[in-house]
């Protein structure tokens, strides 16, 4: 099936593929607008569009549904994170398709999402059959994620204006990161001294490094430089349902970054290789060769979920203050801020994508700093003052 590309402006051209005559006896040509950066490239896309036709899989953008359009946007993000895109997926098929999946691509107006986000407070909606609704979060995700299908269908030309965006996000209040205070921590190290030493030395590097629970799953030993007291982050292990545990690359760019460990941890990282070394030789041949820090009894990496399943029964046991294991990562960042840490060295450590992110991530403990800051000013004032006035009675 013949067809032919113009070019419509910078980057951008039209291909169209002729499809037989229609009903008033004219030829019918079937039209899509796409991105390019050459002629060459839109030819290429001109033969999928045209394979698309000839199958009978293209559907006009009148006729398309919302359900068939986010399939076509999934499919089209190559280079979405296996985690994400499985988030996407689920979203999609257990409340947003249900709800308007059927209805017109063109036709679905801000009023319908705005309905949408009003069924998702009802009770019952949940899915691990807990009472109470949706939290404020969740439904905002929902919103992120409708506003980034709606864009799409707006730059690929096929509606002129995105409904979701026209639809206020739903707030939330944003509560303070989930952490240990100084007592807290303590405690906490105080209890570790009774685990074996792989717990230790999986809480010692969440807490005196900040990394994500996924990175410390995908460290291998050739990540860490016993010279030079250093980590590598250099991938990051989760767990899919369905896939299995996968590894990838870091969550960004910048979540690929060295850090530096305090001589402490590093101590009981040496320890532990030693005691993994002697495990590996009893086992011979039964070692399945992984080069992971954190194993399984045989040497295959561990579930990337482990941490979290083992902290909750750790803290239970020893009566502590309930925290996700992710807080260890949000204690870290803490104790760095109470230190006066500059906040661009933060965001660094911790691998974000800009320290704005850890701004608004941590305003309330950066607020306590800062008060922190002025009642040490306050006091070097006081001080200042009484010296004065001594000075002023001689």
């Amino acid at each position: 099936m013949a067809g032919w590309v113009e070019k419509r402006g910078t980057n951008k051209w039209r291909l169209n593929v002729p499809g037989g005559t229609g009903p008033d006896g004219r030829r019918k040509v079937y039209r899509r607008t796409i991105e390019a950066t050459s002629e060459r490239e839109a030819k290429k896309q001109l033969d999928i569009f045209s394979a698309e036709v000839q199958k009978g899989q293209y559907v006009e953008p009148s006729k398309l549904t919302f359900a068939e359009f986010s399939q076509q946007w999934l499919e089209s993000k190559k280079d979405l994170a296996p985690k994400t895109r499985h988030r996407y997926k689920r979203m999609l098929e257990s409340r947003i398709l249900p709800a308007m999946g059927h209805m017109k691509l063109e036709s679905i107006k801000p009023f319908h999402i705005m309905q949408f986000y009003e069924n998702l407070q009802e009770s019952g909606i949940r899915e691990d059959g807990k009472e109470g609704t949706l939290s404020p979060t969740t439904i905002l995700h929902h919103h992120r994620l409708l506003v980034t299908i709606f864009n799409a269908a707006v730059k690929w030309q096929i509606l002129l204006t995105n409904p979701a965006a026209r639809v206020e996000a739903p707030k939330v209040p944003r509560k303070p990161a989930a952490c240990y205070d100084e007592n807290d921590i303590a405690a906490l190290l105080e209890a570790l001294d009774s685990e074996e030493l792989k717990h230790r030395v999986l809480v010692y590097i969440a807490l005196f490094t900040g990394l994500r629970r996924g990175e410390i799953m995908g460290l291998e030993w050739q990540d860490v430089d016993f010279d030079n007291s250093l980590l590598h982050v250099r991938r990051s292990s989760q767990y899919l349902p369905g896939q299995g545990s996968i590894t990838k690359e870091p969550k960004n760019e910048t979540s690929k970054r060295v850090i530096s460990i305090p001589s402490f941890v590093m101590a009981l990282i040496k320890q532990y290789k030693t005691q993994q070394s002697q495990e590996r030789l009893k086992l011979g041949d039964l070692w399945q060769g992984s080069d992971r820090l954190f194993t399984t009894w045989d040497g295959k990496p561990g579930h990337p979920e482990w941490p979290s399943q083992w902290f909750s029964k750790f803290i239970k046991k020893h009566k502590l203050p309930h925290l996700p294991f992710h807080g260890l990562r949000h204690t870290a960042a803490t104790m760095l801020i109470n230190q006066n840490i500059p906040l661009k060295n933060i965001s660094g450590r911790l691998g974000h994508a800009n320290p704005a992110t850890t701004g608004a991530i941590y305003s309330h403990y950066l607020q306590s700093a800062d008060k922190a800051i002025s009642d040490k000013l306050e006091n070097a004032y006081q001080h200042i003052m009484q010296k004065d006035t001594k000075k002023r009675q001689v």
